[in-house]
């Protein structure tokens, strides 16, 4: 139920939504895509070393590429509260998300919405205004539809983890097409790193989507563990992240400036998914039909993403 506070149309009643959709979304679990955008801007890189103005304009295009990042991220999430509200209310896990218990009106969330794919399109027109890219401004609009399509795709197929997975890998790939379109296709590197992303992020939402199977199964929602089950699932997850470590290893194998300090993050991340999945395979023996996540498995993913981010831009910036 909306409380009165809320529906006051005053600054403090607007305040306070725009609080509890952001404590709602978490704008610091920006941290799994954010990392890869950097990397990929850095990959493709900002032209000759000893060529200050190209390296101040290289900085000004990061800002912006953070900046499209943060209003990218922000619609995403807010679009699927919007859109899952009706099936979130319904969820005893995610009955406590704003829009679905009343706290913020519909409203209030399209409002929200909105403001941050302006922000998103203001970042990409960015491009073309003061470095005469207009590639991020032809692609905003199609890259907002590919985010909220993400949220719809439950409702018709068991394959929405990659769709998630290739929402995400989207990030490297356009940080790099923003910054120099013209290296996109010759650093196959970039392509790499995206294709680790859309398989890490696909093995862990399959994981993920374990704690909604019964409520899945139940409400005629897809998704892998409703597919295969949880013993199916649990294997999904761990063969697409053995695949992933494959796409770190061409990554590094792959570009020149890749060095020891990206191949030391690299198996790091590896450890770290090891660690995850040895987790999940104690508490899946502990509740063979419903495994309990700790939270250690949602905090490592997040450490594997600025792992494997930081050390491949510090090997970028470090490489002679």
């Amino acid at each position: 139920m909306t409380s009165a506070g809320e529906g006051a149309a005053g600054p403090r009643g607007i305040g306070r939504s725009l609080r509890l959709l952001a404590a709602d979304i978490k704008l610091a679990h920006s941290v799994f895509a954010l990392p890869f955008a950097i990397l990929g801007a850095f990959l493709v890189g900002p032209g000759p070393r000893g060529d200050r103005a190209a390296w101040l304009a290289f900085a000004g295009k990061v800002a912006l590429v953070v900046v499209c990042m943060i209003g990218a991220r922000t619609w995403a999430m807010v679009f699927n509260r919007l859109a899952d509200r009706e099936i979130d209310a319904r969820n005893e896990r995610t009955a406590g998300r704003v829009i679905a218990a009343g706290n913020v009106s519909p409203l209030m969330g399209w409002l929200a919405a909105l403001a941050a794919a302006g922000v998103f399109v203001l970042g990409a027109w960015g491009f073309w205004w003061f470095f005469r890219n207009p590639w991020p401004s032809y692609l905003a609009a199609p890259v907002l539809a590919w985010l909220a399509f993400y949220s719809l795709t439950k409702r018709f197929t068991a394959m929405c983890h990659v769709v998630l997975g290739l929402s995400l890998a989207a990030s490297p790939v356009a940080a790099a097409i923003a910054v120099r379109p013209e290296a996109v296709f010759s650093t196959p590197a970039v392509w790499w790193i995206a294709g680790f992303v859309v398989l890490w992020v696909g093995g862990f939402d399959v994981v993920y989507a374990l704690q909604d199977e019964e409520f899945d199964r139940a409400n005629s929602l897809r998704s892998i563990p409703v597919a295969m089950g949880t013993k199916g699932a649990v294997w999904m997850a761990r063969a697409w992240h053995a695949v992933a470590v494959l796409a770190l290893l061409a990554a590094w194998t792959s570009h020149a400036e890749l060095g020891w300090v990206f191949a030391a993050g690299a198996g790091l991340a590896v450890c770290l998914l090891v660690v995850e999945h040895v987790v999940l395979a104690q508490s899946c023996r502990r509740n063979p039909s419903k495994p309990r996540l700790h939270a250690i498995f949602f905090t490592l993913n997040g450490v594997v993403a600025l792992i494997v981010g930081g050390a491949g831009t510090v090997d970028t910036l470090i490489h002679p």
